[in-house]
């Protein structure tokens, strides 16, 4: 185990400064190092160059508010969190020697959030930059694998706990198998892939909370409901404790839910926005007080969704989520396009929508679904 006073440094390591992190995983530390149940500070690594992003990443360490507003049972909620969690923030290119610095001493836990290219690949990161101390490695796995080699030398029986929040599918594995395949592309030593498989803890974790706007220079306005959803492991060490933090070995039933009732919803809606040319403006919000888009959406999650649920034994649960998630839906201080949630739609379709419809087809409920198939553009009955 790490040293009180070595935890005590860079305990946390965070990639990304973006407005979630900072409503989410920064916000969660912040109200947990007030009761005693954090790990310590975070370390924010900032990896773009734009002005926005260096101001905003600039004003993170003196502290920022959050606005949590929305509605819980019913009830509109309006409060402000300090945020003062984050104790340093490091420019990748700049403070790289740095990064190596801390992997090497303090550093206990891992987050990130980089956005939808995260996991991309940059032909220009070679095995060179596992040497290097002074050249900053350009896509983000790479850089964690320099990270990790580094450590792997200096400190190769410490506990390391990586927790990404990307919306991705089984993040932690999907992460871990990226790095892994690069150190055998750039010819790492077997032992050390020995290490990134079985020293590593990479957890799946699944994050659903909906920030709707940033605060500038920091700070983000963002709704009360919050969840983070982490699959148990041994070894998993966490940043710290916070209510709406969810330890279970059940994650699949958690990205269930979220997939099949909160983004099929939007998705649902963003679909009769388009064939009814409805107004370029319209909001989620709008659209759930116009009975000629609520009314649909509320048949299909009482006929056409929660049948499924209750066929695999998940429609307790599951209704428990849809009243959290009309409030969610309702919420009069987000202002969310539907013309947003359309973008990429027939990609959205096949990966909130199909999966359901298939999955009533491969359990035989004899339900048909016709609004989903609609949707789809299939035909309105499954026989």
């Amino acid at each position: 185990m790490l040293s009180q006073q070595m935890a005590a440094a860079h305990p946390i390591l965070q990639f990304g400064t973006g407005r979630f992190l900072q409503a989410h995983v920064d916000l969660f530390v912040a109200e947990a190092l007030r009761q005693g149940q954090a790990l310590g500070h975070v370390t924010v690594v900032q990896s773009t160059a734009s002005p926005q992003s260096s101001a905003r990443a600039a004003a993170l360490s003196l502290g920022y508010r959050v606005e949590v507003r929305g509605m819980q049972g019913g009830r509109p909620v309006e409060t402000t969190v300090e945020v003062d969690s984050v104790q340093t923030v490091w420019h990748a290119d700049r403070d790289w020697s740095q990064l190596l610095e801390a992997m090497a001493t303090s550093v206990q836990v891992i987050v990130s959030n980089t956005a939808d290219a995260g996991y991309v690949l940059n032909d220009a990161d070679n095995a060179e930059l596992l040497q290097a101390r002074n050249v900053t490695p350009r896509s983000f796995p790479a850089k964690l694998l320099a990270l990790l080699y580094h450590r792997w030398r200096t400190l190769p029986a410490a506990p390391l706990t990586i927790l990404p929040c990307e919306l991705v599918s089984r993040n932690g594995d999907t992460l871990r198998n990226i790095v892994v395949s690069v150190a055998r592309q750039w010819g790492t030593e077997p032992t050390f892939v020995h290490y990134l498989q079985a020293q590593c803890v990479w957890v799946n974790s699944l994050v659903d909370r909906i920030v709707s706007s940033p605060l500038e220079p920091a700070g983000a306005v963002t709704e009360p409901y919050a969840l983070w959803a982490i699959e148990l492991q041994p070894g998993l060490v966490l940043p710290c404790q916070h209510p709406a933090m969810v330890l279970t070995d059940d994650l699949p039933q958690f990205e269930q839910r979220k997939l099949w009732l909160l983004n099929l919803a939007h998705t649902f809606l963003a679909d009769r926005w388009l064939s009814l040319s409805r107004p370029a403006d319209e909001t989620v919000l709008q659209a759930m007080h116009d009975p000629l888009m609520r009314d649909p959406l509320e048949s299909v999650w009482a006929d056409e969704v929660l049948p499924v649920f209750d066929a695999e034994g998940g429609g307790l649960q599951a209704r428990s989520y849809l009243v959290e998630l009309r409030d969610r839906l309702l919420n009069p201080f987000l202002e969310h396009r539907l013309a947003d949630i359309a973008k990429n739609h027939e990609e959205k379709l096949q990966r909130r929508i199909l999966p359901v419809v298939e999955r009533a087809v491969h359990l035989g409920l004899g339900i048909s679904q016709p609004l989903l198939r609609q949707s789809l553009g299939l035909p309105t009955s499954n026989r």
